[in-house]
């Protein structure tokens, strides 16, 4: 199951072009993934306004059943997305979901401060985010109350060759107290890369990119590091 983010591209772009252009953007994806051998369908939604943005994506997992759900939606504030602070942003997120091995997931509330940047074409995007992360009903090793924690999250977004490819992703860093793992501190990176089919001559319809991601994690699944590769194709509504 994915964290953040996912968040992807997408979230890269949620600050630097709200005020700029008029950008929706949604894609389906689904990708088998080798390490736990099921497949995974992602929905993700960005929408820019006149005060921000909201993103959502909501994770679902087959095997073949469906054996788990996963959501975040984020909101960033920006009323001053003509000043000369459009970069910075207040975050608002919740994330949380359930699985038929773990039972449900905490529920995390979010809030802090996001920057953003991107190049003067805007084929190369990137975001960081410093926010306070309220876990409820957390405890640490000697069951003492740990629900105050902060998570560091950083975005990018990286179009090339013409466009026929794409290399994105996401990194999360935060404190969350597992006395069951005996870890305090989890990192989750989840590099994607992708061959988009519509530059093909003929295909600029054909919205479908093919390729996948590895999801790279210490603390997260269990304690110590994993490597967990995925393949899959993404479908994008213009």
């Amino acid at each position: 199951m994915k964290t953040t983010h996912k968040l992807a591209s997408l979230l890269t772009t949620i600050v630097m072009l709200a005020g700029i252009a008029d950008i929706k953007a949604q894609n389906i994806q689904l990708q088998y993934d080798f390490e736990r051998q099921c497949l995974t369908s992602t929905a993700e939604m960005f929408r820019p306004d006149g005060g921000g943005s909201t993103y959502f994506f909501v994770d679902m997992d087959y095997s073949p059943k469906v054996s788990g759900a996963y959501w975040e939606i984020s909101r960033e504030l920006n009323f001053w997305q003509k000043s000369k602070v459009s970069w910075l942003s207040v975050h608002l997120e919740y994330n949380g979901g359930i699985s038929t091995a773990a039972g449900s997931f905490n529920n995390s509330w979010l809030t802090g401060l996001t920057y953003s940047g991107h190049s003067k074409d805007f084929s190369k995007t990137w975001s960081v985010s410093a926010m306070y992360k309220l876990i409820p009903r957390t405890v640490d090793t000697a069951g003492k109350s740990q629900i105050h924690n902060f998570q560091i999250t950083g975005v990018w977004g990286i179009n090339f060759a013409k466009g026929w490819c794409t290399f994105s992703g996401f990194i999360d860093f935060w404190r969350e107290w597992r006395p069951w793992q005996g870890t305090e501190f989890i990192t989750v990176t989840e590099p994607q890369f992708w061959v988009n089919l519509n530059k093909i001559k003929g295909w600029d319809k054909v919205n479908l990119s093919l390729g996948g991601e590895v999801e790279l994690s210490h603390n997260f699944v269990e304690k110590g590091f994993r490597a967990m590769p995925a393949l899959g194709a993404k479908w994008t509504f213009n």
